[in-house]
């Protein structure tokens, strides 16, 4: 099992930012592929940023790429997001999760473990 539990979120305007963290108990996080997905209001959960369990792969969707980056610490058993000039269409729930991959996957059903979810909102 692994638990995970995300921090950072809040209110931002359009052009700040904001660090998201995501902190995992339980079995060895170095192991997991971590990733990034958010789900604005009235809508389906959808891929942001993901990061292989060595670091060394990352993705992003093409929505945020050039301004979101995705890192992790391994030692610290956390994953980072920064989020940098922020947008109203940024506005979600985030929520980081684990793949027991040895790639960097977008897709979210390969996902088996996730957090509750922290409120990103972007004010024009």
């Amino acid at each position: 099992q692994v638990q995970l539990v995300e921090s950072g979120g809040g209110l931002v305007q359009a052009g700040g930012s904001l660090r998201l963290s995501c902190v995992a108990t339980g079995r060895t996080f170095s192991s997991y592929a971590m990733g990034w997905f958010r789900q604005p209001p009235g809508k389906e959960r959808e891929f942001v940023a993901v990061i292989s369990w060595s670091g060394r792969s990352t993705n992003y969707a093409d929505s945020v790429k050039g301004r979101f980056t995705i890192s992790r610490d391994n030692a610290k058993n956390t994953v980072y997001l920064q989020m940098n000039s922020l947008k109203p269409e940024d506005t979600a729930v985030y929520f980081c999760a684990a793949a027991a991959t040895g790639w960097a996957p977008e897709d979210l059903g390969l996902y088996g473990y996730w957090g509750q979810g922290t409120q990103v909102t972007v004010s024009s």
